[in-house]
C-alpha cells in the first residue's frame, strides 16, 4: 500500500491527531491537504500555540485544546501522539466505541516501500541510530533516518525507493501495542525506564517485543547477549537471531575479545578492528558499534566499519566535551535520563569527575546510581526534583562513608553549574549526566543540554 492509497482509504473518515507537535504536524498538513477532515487535539491553549494555531485554522483543521482536549473521543480514526499510552482510559473507550487507534509511526511502517532497520532499548539507541546510518551511507545508500531521532518520515515515503533503507530509533511509548515489522531489528539493552508512563516494568519490556513479534524467518533480530532478558526474546522470535557481547564469544554476530572486536558466521569469527580503534569513549559505545555492525552484516564491509568507527564523533548530548577552561574539562551527558546512562558515562572517562545529577522523577530506584557514584565520582551535585533521592541513595551506600565522595545539595540548575566550576581545580572533569529526564525544569533533555554548553561558553576566562 502506498501512503496515497492509505489517506484516500480513510479520506471519507473522521479522523482525530492527538498531540501537534514535531511528528504529528506535518501529518495533519499532509491529511488536510488531500481533502480529510482532520480534529487536532493539543493539551495547549490556542493562545499557547499562537501561529502554530492559526496555520491549522487556515489550512481548514478543527481544534480541540486545552484541558478537556481528550474527552469525547468519537472519531473513526485517532492517531495517538508517543506520549500518550495505548492503555489511556480517554483511548480505551473510544476503542471500545470501534475507534482505530494508530500513530504516524505504525502508518509509516504499512507504506514504507523499502527495507527498514530498527532500534530499540533503554540505553544507546540514537546512538546505535545514528551508527548505523553512517556505515550505511558510507557504504552508499540512501538512508531516511527517522523515528523517535531525526524528523518524520511518513509524508517522505513517495520519496523513498525500494533500493533505500530506513532507520529507525523506537522507543517504548511508539512500540506500545504497535503492528510492525522491521526487516533488522536491534534490542540494544533492557532495564527499567519510563515507570511513570507505563503500567509496571514488564508492561514496559512487553512494548519493547513489539519491534520483533511481527518479524519473519528472513527477518533479522539483534540482540544484547549479555543482557539478561535476550534469551527470552530470542526464544520468542520468528528471525533470524544475531548477538553482541563485550563478555563471551557468539557463533553468529558481533563480540569482543582482548580488545578486539570480531565478527563470527557460522562459529568463525574474524576481526573488525581493535577498541582502540573507536573514536567515541566507553565500553558503552563498543557495545552500539557492536550492535549496529551486527545489523548491517549484510550491507557493509569491515572496512568502511573501521573507517567510520574512527571518524565519527558521536552525537551531541552523549558525552560530549563542551570546553577546557582553566584547565576544567566540561562535558555534557544530558542524554544520561536513566541510572544505567549514568553509570556507562561515568565508566567511560579515566578521571573521577564532578557530576551534576537530578531532575524529574520517573520512579526509577538509585541505589545502583548511588553506589556507583561512590566508587566512580569526586563530587556530586544533586539538583532538580530528585535531588533528595539521589542524596538518600549515595549517603545510604556502604561505600559512602569511605569514599570521601564530595555531596552537595543545591537549588536550581544554574546554580549547580556554577557551583561546580567553583569547585573544579585543574585536571578536573565537570559532568552533566542527571540520570533523570528533564521535565521538571525543561523541555527535554535536548533543552538541558543546550543550556547547560550555554552556561558552560558564558562562564570567564
Amino acid at each position: 500500500m502506498t501512503l496515497q492509497e492509505y489517506v484516500q482509504s480513510i479520506r471519507d473518515k473522521s479522523i482525530c491527531v492527538i498531540g501537534i507537535g514535531v511528528s504529528n504536524e506535518p501529518l495533519i498538513t499532509m491529511l488536510l491537504s488531500a481533502g480529510c477532515h482532520v480534529t487536532a487535539c493539543d493539551r495547549r491553549t490556542q493562545e499557547d500555540m499562537g501561529e502554530e494555531a492559526q496555520k491549522l485554522l487556515a489550512l481548514g483543521a478543527e481544534l480541540r485544546l486545552g484541558e478537556t482536549y481528550l474527552e469525547d473521543l468519537d472519531f473513526d480514526v485517532i492517531f495517538r501522539t508517543p506520549g500518550l499510552m495505548p492503555f489511556d482510559d480517554h483511548l480505551e473507550q473510544a476503542r471500545q466505541k470501534g475507534s482505530v487507534i494508530t500513530s504516524e509511526m505504525e502508518v509509516f511502517f504499512r507504506v514504507c516501500p523499502c527495507r527498514v532497520i530498527a532500534v530499540t532499548g533503554s540505553d544507546g539507541k540514537t546512538t546505535t541510530t545514528t551508527i548505523i546510518s553512517e556505515l550505511l551511507k558510507a557504504a552508499g545508500y540512501t538512508v531516511h533516518l527517522g523515528g523517535n531521532i531525526g524528523k518524520p518520515l511518513l509524508c517522505e515515503t513517495p520519496q523513498m525507493k525500494a533500493e533505500d533503507v530506513a532507520v529507525l530509533e523506537l522507543s517504548s511509548f511508539q512500540l506500545h501495542s504497535m503492528q510492525c515489522r522491521p526487516s533488522v531489528s536491534v534490542i540494544t539493552n533492557i532495564s527499567p525506564n519510563h515507570l511513570d508512563k507505563h503500567k509496571n516494568y514488564e508492561d514496559y519490556v512487553d512494548a519493547k517485543k513489539s519491534i520483533y513479534r511481527q518479524q519473519q524467518e528472513n527477518d533479522v533480530l539483534v540482540l544484547n547477549a549479555d543482557d539478561e532478558r535476550s534469551p527470552d526474546f530470542a526464544t520468542e522470535a520468528h528471525s533470524q537471531v544475531r548477538l553482541f557481547s563485550v563478555s563471551r564469544e557468539v557463533t553468529d554476530g558481533v563480540f569482543c575479545k582482548d580488545g578486539v572486536i570480531l565478527r563470527a558466521k557460522n562459529g568463525r569469527a574474524t576481526p573488525i578492528l581493535r577498541t582502540d580503534e573507536i573514536l567515541i569513549p566507553g565500553v558503552h559505545n563498543c557495545m552500539n558499534y557492536m550492535a549496529a555492525f551486527a545489523a548491517t552484516e549484510d550491507d557493509v564491509q569491515d572496512e568502511i566499519c573501521r573507517r567510520v568507527a574512527s571518524t565519527f564523533k558521536g552525537v551531541e548530548h552523549r558525552l560530549e566535551t563542551v570546553r577546557v577552561l582553566r584547565g576544567v574539562t566540561y562535558i555534557n551527558d544530558s542524554i544520561g535520563t536513566s541510572p544505567t546512562r549514568t553509570i556507562a558515562g561515568l565508566h567511560a572517562l579515566k578521571t573521577k569527575p564532578i557530576v551534576i545529577a537530578g531532575g524529574y522523577d520517573k520512579h526509577i530506584p538509585f541505589d545502583s546510581l548511588g553506589d556507583e557514584l561512590c566508587r566512580h565520582a569526586k563530587a556530586v551535585l544533586v539538583t532538580g526534583a530528585t535531588a533528595e533521592k539521589i542524596y538518600d541513595a549515595i549517603t545510604s551506600s556502604p561505600h559512602y562513608a569511605s569514599s570521601g565522595l564530595i555531596l552537595r545539595k543545591i537549588e536550581g540548575f544554574d546554580a549547580a553549574v556554577r557551583a561546580a566550576e567553583e569547585m573544579a581545580k585543574p585536571g578536573d572533569i565537570v559532568l552533566l549526566s542527571p540520570a533523570c529526564a528533564a521535565f521538571d525544569a525543561f523541555k527535554n533533555f535536548a533543552e538541558r543540554g543546550r543550556h547547560f554548553k550555554k552556561l558552560v561558553m558564558e562562564l570567564e576566562e
